[in-house]
C-alpha cells in the first residue's frame, strides 16, 4: 500500500485497451487554466469593492477583513493556471489533483447551494422591511426572480461544472491516457488519492490561519469564551502546526497523522460547542471589527443567531469524521 517508489524510474504498465483522451485533458486544461485567471481578476476586485463599501458607509478602509479571501482567491488562480499546464500536458499528478480540486469543488458547492435555500430567503424577505423611506419594496415576483436566478448562477457553477470535471478526470480513460504518457511516478502516487486530498486540504489551511491574527485580530473561541490578541494568534500557530504536522504524516500513511486530526478535531469540535452555546457568532465578528453594515446583513439573514452556529458545527462535522473514518483503511496500523 506504501511501497517505496522511485522519481524517475517509469513504471512498468499492462497493456489495458483505451481510449485516448489527450485532447480532452487539453480542453479542459485551457479551462482550468481560465478559471485561475478569474479567480486571479477577483483580487483586485475585491480590493476595489472593499474600498467603494467603507466610502459608502463612511468607514475607514480595512483591508485586513478580506485578507482570508485575497488569500483564497490569490491561491486558487496560481494552482488552476499550474493545474491547467499540467493537464495539457496530460501529467498524472495534474490528473490525480484535478480529480481532488473537482470533488472539494462539487461537495463545497453541494453544501453552498444547500446553506442559500435557507438563507437567501431570509436576506430577501428584510429587505421590504429595511427599504429607506420612499423607496418603493421590491416587488414578490422580483424576489422571485432573484432566487431563481441566484440558484441557477450558483447551481450551475459550483454544481454543474465541478460535477463535469469530476466525471471527465474520474475516467479511466482519462487516468490511462496520462500513465502512458507520463509513465515516471510523481510524489501525487505516494498515497491513495482520498488521503492525499485530506493532506492537501490540511496543508492549504495552515497559510489560513497564519493569517486569520492579521485579518481577525486573533478572535477564536475557546472553550466558552473568545481568545482575542496575543492568546488567540498563539492559538492560531498552534492549530497551524498541528495540521501542517498531521498532514505531512498521513502524506506517509502513518496513522498517528489520524489519530492527532481526529483527536484535535474532536477538541474543537467541544471547544467551539460550549462557546456559541454561550455566545452569539455576532459577537465574534464585533471582537473582528467588522464594520456595522456587515454585522446589520450577517444578523438579517438569522442564520447564526443564539445557539444556531453550535448546532451548525456539530451538523457540518459529522460528514468530516465520516470522512476520516473512510480514509483509516488506508493508513498502516502502526505508524
Amino acid at each position: 500500500m506504501n511501497e517505496p517508489y522511485s522519481a524517475t524510474a517509469p513504471m512498468e504498465l499492462p497493456t489495458v485497451p483505451h481510449k485516448d483522451r489527450s485532447g480532452g485533458l487539453v480542453a479542459f486544461g485551457v479551462m482550468t487554466l481560465l478559471l485561475g485567471v478569474l479567480a486571479g481578476l477577483f483580487v483586485p476586485l475585491m480590493f476595489l469593492g472593499q474600498s467603494m463599501a467603507a466610502k459608502v458607509n463612511h468607514t475607514p478602509t480595512d483591508f485586513s477583513l478580506i485578507m482570508p479571501a485575497i488569500g483564497i482567491y490569490g491561491i486558487m488562480a496560481v494552482v488552476l493556471v499550474w493545474l491547467g499546464i499540467g493537464s495539457i500536458k496530460a501529467r498524472r499528478w495534474a490528473r490525480a489533483l484535478m480529480l481532488i480540486f473537482s470533488w472539494s469543488w462539487l461537495v463545497t458547492g453541494v453544501i453552498a447551494v444547500t446553506v442559500m435555500a435557507f438563507v437567501m430567503p431570509k436576506i430577501l424577505a428584510g429587505l421590504p422591511a429595511n427599504a429607506a423611506p420612499g423607496q418603493p419594496a421590491m416587488p414578490p415576483e422580483a424576489m422571485a426572480a432573484v432566487l431563481v436566478g441566484s440558484f441557477l448562477i450558483y447551481g450551475v457553477m459550483f454544481v454543474v461544472l465541478p460535477a463535469i470535471w469530476t466525471i471527465f478526470y474520474q475516467s479511466r480513460h482519462v487516468k490511462m491516457t496520462c500513465e502512458r504518457r507520463d509513465p515516471v511516478p510523481r510524489w501525487t502516487d505516494a498515497c491513495p488519492l482520498p488521503v492525499l486530498g485530506l493532506c492537501l486540504w490540511l496543508w492549504i489551511s495552515v497559510p489560513m490561519l497564519l493569517i486569520l491574527p492579521i485579518s481577525g485580530h486573533g478572535v477564536m473561541p475557546f472553550f466558552g469564551v473568545f481568545l482575542t490578541g496575543f492568546p488567540g494568534t498563539v492559538f492560531c500557530l498552534v492549530m497551524a502546526g498541528l495540521w501542517a504536522c498531521a498532514g505531512w504524516l498521513l502524506y506517509r500513511l502513518d496513522s498517528r497523522g489520524w489519530w492527532l486530526i481526529f483527536i484535535a478535531m474532536c477538541v474543537f469540535m467541544v471547544s467551539g460547542g460550549l462557546t456559541f452555546a454561550r455566545h452569539d457568532m455576532l459577537e465574534m465578528y464585533q471582537l473582528m471589527n467588522y464594520p456595522k453594515a456587515q454585522l446589520d446583513q450577517i444578523q438579517q439573514s438569522g442564520l447564526l443567531e443564539g445557539n444556531r452556529m453550535s448546532w451548525l458545527m456539530s451538523l457540518s462535522a459529522v460528514p468530516f469524521l465520516g470522512y476520516l473514518l473512510f480514509i483509516k483503511k488506508f493508513l498502516r496500523p502502526n505508524g
